[in-house]
């Protein structure tokens, strides 16, 4: 999914020569705390409503302190990059809310808004759709997706999505591997992970998850009633 996917065309984009009361209305509007100014079809900055509060409604935004003015988007890169400035900027100092959208020839094309972008990346995680997650120790030598993909399907279940989080790919140090599945009883999965050495840190599921052990003895006390 590119950047000019998730374009919201509903917002209002700001000029230079619109006023700081202009600005505020249409915040308030659209319940919106950041806005885009544009001049002349580029890219100028953004507009926070924090800072225009400390202004006259009468004033230009040509006499406003501009902000995130080297922040912007190409319409062709993925959303995984949008993703990236969001978390970047929301460290620390004022959290940003709305992002422009330029193309290669560095013309205005749009905006795109925080809340959307996590929106479609709950999508994209399958957040929404019904299953359990695990978290899989893992170090990052041993890091085979292809792998754990097999043992989970093995099980008829599948891997709506996954996320890797470790340090330098190529170093020996453990990373987790986080995995959304489509299924809520999991008991099994983890078996059969565990079984093939991998370590299983979490589980988080509707169902209570048993240890191989369990699993095991559950067996047992079923063989041994027949």
């Amino acid at each position: 999914m590119t950047i000019a996917e998730i374009i919201n065309h509903d917002l209002p984009v700001l000029k230079l020569t619109d006023t700081v009361g202009n600005a505020l209305n249409w915040m308030e509007e659209n319940r919106i705390g950041q806005l885009v100014v544009v001049d002349a079809g580029k890219y100028a900055g953004i507009v926070s409503e924090e800072i225009l509060l400390g202004y006259n409604e009468d004033m230009k935004l040509t006499d406003v302190m501009l902000q995130f003015s080297e922040i912007s988007l190409f319409d062709y890169q993925h959303i995984y990059e949008s993703l990236g400035l969001i978390s970047k900027y929301n460290s620390g100092g004022v959290p940003l809310q709305v992002i422009a959208v330029i193309n290669e020839e560095e013309i205005f094309v749009g905006i795109i808004t925080a809340s959307e972008i996590y929106n479609k990346f709950g999508e994209l995680l399958g957040i929404q759709e019904p299953g359990a997650v695990l978290v899989i120790s893992i170090k990052n030598r041993d890091y085979s997706l292809a792998e754990i993909s097999r043992l989970v399907e093995s099980d008829n279940a599948k891997i709506l999505s996954s996320y890797f989080t470790g340090n330098t790919y190529f170093n020996n140090e453990s990373a987790n591997l986080t995995l959304k599945i489509n299924r809520e009883s999991i008991t099994s999965i983890v078996a059969t992970l565990e079984r093939f050495g991998y370590t299983v840190e979490a589980s988080y599921a509707h169902e209570p998850v048993e240890s191989i052990e369990q699993e095991r003895y559950n067996m047992l006390m079923k063989y041994l009633s027949v």
